[in-house]
């Protein structure tokens, strides 16, 4: 029987072939997409992984205290590039078997250092004054890919004596490398991975659904005909599974070469952010057996599940009965999920693994309750349609809908999760970003670096003469601010400094006026009035208590402009002020690239031991646009992803639907029926199930945002921008696209001779 139902498979002509194609084509596509995301999930982990060695951790011991290990000093620390982060570490080995980072063979000595790939061409590609210049020493290899997150990070691994390493703030000793296990990269990225996965995969799964019963009506009507001539249901089944299994195998092959064959396009994209290594777009031989062995498998019980009506009796096609109607219980589910996301409002599980099986299990019932329901949902829409109908053509779309809606709503199932999806990450998003996108307001053209702590009363208390000629012999630096270290600072655990807003009027109206002596940091007046985009004194004052970053720690003024801020009169004396010892040192310039990081070099270079390094307000908010980058490209990924499976399912699920009711059709336009009729008919059958489960599927998504928001971050969602409802009607409109692009063969496949040779 095996071997009969693979030569039924290819042995009904062109139109067989043709059947045998088009399924293997579309479980290929499925299957490509399926392992791109499983291959992006362990690319992730892998690029996760590769942050560790950074994060160490604090005095750590050997693994086995009788092993000979030798500590290495150790410190890692920001610095920045032109809008970009660089990750610098600086060690020191006290020994022989000191442990050595990834990436590189050797630990480096005093003066030496490695360089990654992209830094080492930035480094030859650009002025020593700008960059080269300050890290001490010369390159002496690259470090390589198992020490870098993604093939464009900007990495340097320094080497310096121990006694120099003793002196820099934050330094301390380590004695084995960080592991992945020990250091995720970011709080919540496993969760909203989790989330993004099962979001793509959800599709795919349909998709690949929808594309192994394809022409199901049609291979019905001819194991129908077999169990007539005395052929048994456990035949039948085994040439149905024969059938859809090599399909589905052959399908299966082509998403294997079709994803080896784009992985290298695949990784050069940045859904993280920074692009993958190749490589990281592995499969372990779990996935392989997974999607290897699954596929076909789930081809065969779907072809099983679809020929029960043969299984029951040989007439069980012909004697087609209406189905019975989806009942209301089928709501069930998508209460369930909702219920589960609210349930963790207030009771968040502490750890991140437990976080993933909350919500993606509350999301996951979710989407699997909007796929039962969905047919209910299509019944009540389509009888709604039948009351209002005026013209044939929305009758019998209604009337057919109304007697099978699971069929109707089966063929846009794909689009309405992909609506879901699409409600979910993007109001998730904005809402992140509303609330955290927007945390400085400084000039981004002044360069800030904190060069001693607020407490240290060692420290000098003007700059080198050498460092003020540097400074201005630069084109583009235009004055200087020096900040000496205010003597009643208060103590590390004290409350943020007092924020009133002022009521009266004159161009003050609404601007944050700062209250109390609790500000680390004195300033000259005379360097403000110079400098004012830095903030301004009160009349008559000399001397000011300023933030060492001309920034206010209260939600009352993080978005406001330094600019915009007068700094609280300090009693002192600029005489006084001169004495006492420096804190940082801020330097305006033109916003040139040349004069930004030409003026990093200089205060990098004449204080190496700088509590902060030289940024300016863009580079101190880097890191957090990276993770919102991050999470907005994987949101993209979810959507595009999510609406292409949705469009592919649709045209293979109209393009069957054509297939197996070209009689009913071909019948309709022998009795008069004109073939703009019966477009309008396939139309509303896609449009109507369509737009009466996105519009609850769209409104359970922004009830599963804000659920998922509330618990895990306090926030209330935030209403998308108009990108969202861009998304939504391009994607209803290209789901009509897709339909009409099926119209030819609706005239094609309803000629009379249709009707005759059947």
């Amino acid at each position: 029987m095996i071997r009969f139902g693979l030569r039924l498979a290819v042995a009904g002509g062109r139109e067989a072939v043709t059947r045998l194609v088009v399924v293997a084509l579309a479980v290929g596509l499925g299957v490509g997409l399926l392992l791109a995301t499983l291959s992006g999930i362990n690319a992730v982990n892998t690029q996760d992984a590769r942050y560790a060695w950074f994060n160490p951790g604090v005095q750590t011991t050997p693994v086995n205290p009788t092993d000979a290990v030798n500590p290495m000093w150790w410190l890692a620390r920001p610095d920045f590039f032109d809008g970009q982060e660089i990750g610098r570490v600086d060690l020191a080995a006290t020994g022989p078997v000191s442990p050595i980072p990834p990436g590189i063979t050797q630990v480096p000595g005093p003066g030496q250092y490695y360089a990654s790939p992209k830094l080492s061409e930035l480094l030859a590609s650009t002025p020593a004054t700008e960059l080269a210049d300050r890290f001490p020493g010369h390159q002496i290899g690259t470090i390589g890919p198992a020490a870098l997150p993604a093939p464009n990070s900007l990495v340097i691994i320094i080497g310096r004596t121990p006694t120099e390493m003793s002196r820099l703030p934050g330094a301390f000793e380590i004695s084995r490398m960080q592991t992945a296990i020990d250091a995720p990269r970011a709080e919540g990225f496993k969760l909203v991975l989790a989330v993004v996965a099962a979001a793509l995969l959800f599709p795919v799964l349909i998709f690949i659904g929808t594309a192994a019963r394809l022409v199901a009506t049609r291979r019905e009507q001819r194991f129908a005909a077999m169990r007539l001539v005395g052929a048994t249901p456990g035949q039948i089944s085994k040439m149905s599974a024969a059938e859809s299994t090599a399909a589905a195998t052959i399908g299966t092959a082509i998403g294997f070469g079709a994803f080896l064959l784009t992985r290298h396009w695949l990784a050069g994209i940045p859904f993280t952010g920074v692009p993958f290594f190749p490589s990281d777009l592995s499969l372990n031989l779990a996935d392989i057996l997974l999607v290897a062995l699954g596929v076909p498998a789930a081809a065969a019980i779907t072809s099983r599940l679809a020929l029960r009506r043969v299984q029951i009796s040989p007439l069980g096609v012909s004697r087609r009965v209406t189905p019975r109607p989806p009942r209301a219980y089928r709501l069930i589910p998508v209460a369930v999920g909702i219920l589960e996301l609210a349930y963790f409002d207030g009771r968040r599980p502490h750890t991140t693994n437990g976080q993933v099986v909350a919500f993606l299990s509350g999301m996951l019932v979710v989407m699997a309750g909007l796929v039962v329901a969905g047919p209910w949902l299509t019944m009540v829409g389509s009888r709604l349609v039948a009351i209002r109908s005026r013209r044939p053509a929305t009758l019998i779309a209604a009337r057919r809908l109304a007697d099978n809606p699971s069929a109707g709503f089966r063929s846009v199932s794909g689009l309405v999760l992909a609506l879901f999806v699409a409600t979910v990450a993007v109001s998730t998003i904005t809402t992140i970003v509303a609330n955290r996108g927007t945390n400085r307001s400084g000039n981004s053209a002044t360069v800030m670096s904190m060069m001693y702590p607020p407490s240290g009363r060692n420290a000098p208390t003007s700059v080198p003469g050498s460092v003020t000629a540097a400074l201005r012999a630069t084109d583009g630096v235009r004055s200087t601010v020096t900040v000496h270290n205010n003597p009643d600072q208060p103590p590390p655990d004290a409350a943020p400094p007092t924020v009133v807003q002022r009521r009266g009027g004159g161009a003050g109206r609404g601007l944050p006026e700062i209250t109390g002596t609790d500000l680390p940091g004195l300033v000259s007046c005379a360097d403000l009035t110079r400098t004012p985009s830095l903030g301004r004194c009160a009349p008559g004052a000399s001397v000011a208590y300023v933030d060492p970053t001309f920034q206010i720690p209260s939600a009352a003024t993080q978005n406001q402009p330094s600019s915009k801020i007068t700094w609280p009169t300090a009693p002192e004396s600029v005489a006084q002020l001169n004495q006492l010892p420096l804190l940082s040192l801020s330097v305006v310039t033109d916003g040139s690239k040349s004069a930004l990081e030409h003026t990093r070099t200089v205060l990098e270079t004449a204080y190496p031991t700088s509590q902060q390094p030289p940024a300016t307000d863009d580079d101190f908010s880097v890191d957090a646009s990276n993770t919102l980058t991050s999470w907005q490209q994987l949101a993209n990924v979810a959507i595009l992803t999510s609406l292409v499976v949705a469009g592919c399912s649709l045209a293979v699920s109209v393009a069957g639907g054509l297939a197996e009711r070209k009689r009913p059709f071909s019948l309709l336009r022998l009795s008069g029926a004109p073939l703009a009729l019966l477009r309008r008919v396939v139309t509303l059958e896609t449009a109507v199930p369509l737009l009466a489960v996105a519009v609850v599927a769209i409104g359970v998504g922004f009830l599963a945002a804000n659920l998922f928001l509330r618990a895990q971050l306090q926030y209330t969602v935030r209403p998308p921008g108009i990108a969202y409802y861009a998304t939504v009607a391009a994607g209803l409109v290209a789901c009509l696209g897709i339909v009409a692009a099926t119209m030819p063969m609706l005239r094609r496949m309803t000629g009379p001779e249709t009707a005759r040779n059947e």
